[in-house]
């Protein structure tokens, strides 16, 4: 990735909170790497280097800064916006994969060899897969030890590093201190919480519609599996190693999110799935400038800055939303998807989380319970009680417990069912990948090959489950009401054509007609 020496340092002169997760500043003065944001006195040129990840500047020897916690800026927004192999990669990398397969399996997820893959993110991230996972598990390890009580070893093996000696190693090298320094050094005692509960502040670039996004979601939960109140998302899902529970609240510079977890091991996948639901690494006024140089656009942009693309946690869930959703009122979807989610089998629950603590003004706080485990909770079951409102924890039924269903867990026609099955069957199989590290164009060919999907499913799949900021579903209803309402071509065919200047984020005008609907 080529960056701009000029552009890069005017950027990190006034101090551009664009810019954060961007590039990283290092400086080779001090030894240290920044976000472009950073409150310390501007760096004399002399003593610049531009880096395009945080792995490449530890690669070059440089340790994290303690004052602007560059690993906990937002994501480059290139990564939701590049369909291409380092896009689905980064991807991947922040879901986990390397942690849980290693470099070997992300290679075969991404159909590439690991030699190759690592030529091309040395390429265009200066640091390859290994580096590029080792920096998030610095991350995640750091996290662990500012907000639980858990040892240090426990801590080492819940970031996924394979040794208690690589752990120390990797925090003493990215952060310039041992692990125990990093917890002393942060001061005020664990709030309590619950066992297993992290919470922690999610950075975002503003601005960001709060009301736009939770007004989307609010319209779609399903009982027993979500729900939104008082300005906080709630929802079951599950993870790699166990079943969660998040809530994430919005607020002026960050969402606030609560994570209660079956298994520490699953905090990055949780974190990287929480941003991905709220699109939290997008660039928004990259997306609004586009939209508001249409004059059709620019007052409803100029009204409501920063809409965002509500994304998924779970790509085969999205599927099943969307094919149930055909043709039918948003109502009665729900009232089909709730009647599914009483027929499948519920797995041991956790308890429902406490009302959110209020994070103050550090980056992370801490929720443990007075007992202190020492360890992941290996049963959920384990933990004490439950909601008393009956708000379930457990996440959607994947594709295997699908295809286990009756014919009297659907509610829908035999031929919607069956297109239900044939999906699950693809899924499991791995014949389509829904997740977000699938190729974009090989998974909307995969699904229309399917009986019962069509343009629409398959495209409102890839704007959701798969994150293509680019996808306008031009024969939606709903989304020809809103062009109409804004005096814009209403017919597929025109309006298809007209939204060639929205490019690349027609997924982004899709959401606004469908406001203005």
């Amino acid at each position: 990735m080529e960056l701009d020496f000029e552009r890069c340092y005017r950027a990190v002169d006034s101090r551009d909170q664009r810019f954060d997760g961007w590039f990283y500043t290092g400086v080779t003065s001090t030894g240290i790497y920044c976000r472009p944001s950073c409150p310390a006195i501007t760096p004399k040129r002399r003593n610049v280097r531009f880096f395009p990840s945080a792995a490449a500047a530890q690669g070059a020897g440089l340790r994290a800064c303690r004052r602007c916690r560059p690993d906990a800026a937002p994501g480059s927004p290139q990564w939701d916006v590049r369909a291409d192999v380092v896009g689905r990669a980064m991807r991947l990398i922040a879901d986990g994969v390397v942690d849980r397969d290693g470099v070997p399996g992300l290679a075969a997820r991404l159909g590439y060899t690991q030699r190759h893959l690592h030529r091309m993110l040395r390429a265009e991230l200066g640091a390859g897969p290994l580096a590029l996972a080792r920096a998030q598990r610095a991350q995640t390890a750091r996290t662990l030890i500012e907000t639980t009580g858990l040892g240090l070893a426990e801590v080492a093996f819940a970031a996924g590093f394979g040794s208690v000696r690589q752990f120390n190693d990797t925090v003493r090298q990215v952060y310039g201190t041992v692990p125990s320094q990093l917890r002393t050094g942060r001061g005020g005692p664990p709030t309590p919480g619950g066992a297993g509960t992290i919470t922690l502040r999610l950075a975002y670039r503003p601005p960001l519609h709060a009301a736009a996004l939770l007004g989307f979601l609010a319209a779609r939960t399903l009982p027993g599996l979500e729900e939104v109140r008082d300005g906080t998302y709630r929802r079951g899902l599950r993870l790699p190693h166990g079943p969660a529970q998040i809530a994430l609240t919005p607020t002026t510079g960050y969402v606030v999110a609560t994570l209660r977890l079956a298994d520490l091991r699953d905090l990055a996948p949780a974190v990287a799935r929480c941003r991905r639901l709220f699109d939290l690494d997008a660039d928004p006024e990259a997306v609004d400038q586009t939209l508001a140089a249409d004059p059709a656009l620019a007052g409803i942009v100029a009204a409501e800055p920063g809409v965002r693309v509500p994304r998924a946690v779970d790509g085969f869930e999205m599927a099943l939303r969307a094919i149930i959703g055909q043709q039918v009122s948003l109502s009665a979807a729900r009232t089909t998807l709730t009647r599914l989610l009483t027929h499948t089998p519920r797995p041991a629950a956790l308890p429902r989380l406490a009302p959110d603590p209020d994070p103050g003004d550090q980056e992370v706080c801490v929720t443990e319970s007075a007992s202190r485990r020492r360890k992941p909770l290996d049963h959920p079951a384990e933990a004490d009680g439950g909601g008393a409102d009956g708000w379930g924890v457990w996440g959607f039924p994947g594709a295997e417990e699908v295809l286990g269903l009756p014919d009297a867990a659907f509610g829908m026609p035999a031929a919607r069912r069956e297109t239900i099955r044939a999906l699950a069957r693809a899924v499991a199989a791995g014949e389509v990948d829904l997740e977000p590290g699938g190729d974009r164009a090989e998974t909307v060919r995969r699904l229309t090959a399917l009986p019962g999907i069509g343009p629409w499913t398959a495209g409102y799949l890839a704007m959701r489950a798969l994150g293509d900021p680019d996808v306008l579903l031009p024969t939606d209803l709903a989304v020809r009401r809103g062009a109409a309402a804004l005096g814009l071509p209403a017919t597929p065919t025109t309006l298809d054509t007209y939204a060639d200047r929205w490019r690349p984020w027609r997924s982004y005008a899709a959401i606004r007609l469908w406001r203005a609907a």
